[in-house]
């Protein structure tokens, strides 16, 4: 029996599928959620976003947000959120060496935090796009 998820940004629905798991970065830890969980709010953190269909597992690149789970559903709200075939490299390299520039810089405590949360996202898109580049060469 399957739960079903939506992701959704501003911008658009990232995904609306019938799923097996979802494993997601919560302010309190990763938390795994399968069909029938008990409802639960929680914020979402800057992560790796897994989900679980078929045996397969898709890792999403998410940048906060909350998430609602309900016994048969599951509703992501996401600041961001990326596939891993959808994250460029090069750019996530590129904001991932600006961030240590700007930490280095140390410029306000305003700064360095936003340069932290950058690196963060950064460094989160890069890890999804390697882990895509690993199944796919174990395929």
């Amino acid at each position: 029996m399957p739960i079903h998820l939506e992701i959704v940004t501003a911008e658009r629905v990232v995904l609306s599928d019938d799923v097996d798991m979802i494993n997601a970065p919560t302010k309190d830890g990763r938390v795994g959620i399968l069909p029938r969980h008990a409802p639960l709010l929680t914020i979402l953190e800057v992560g790796e976003l897994d989900i679980v269909k078929d045996g397969v597992t898709t890792p999403f690149a998410i940048s906060g947000g909350f998430m609602e789970v309900l016994p048969n559903r599951v509703t992501i709200l996401a600041d961001t959120a990326e596939r891993a075939d959808e994250i460029d490299e090069a750019r996530a390299e590129a904001a991932r060496r600006a961030a240590e520039q700007r930490i280095a810089e140390r410029k306000s405590a305003q700064d360095l935090a936003l340069a932290e949360a950058e690196l963060r996202r950064a460094l989160v898109q890069l890890k999804v796009a390697q882990l895509k580049k690993i199944r796919r060469e174990r395929d």
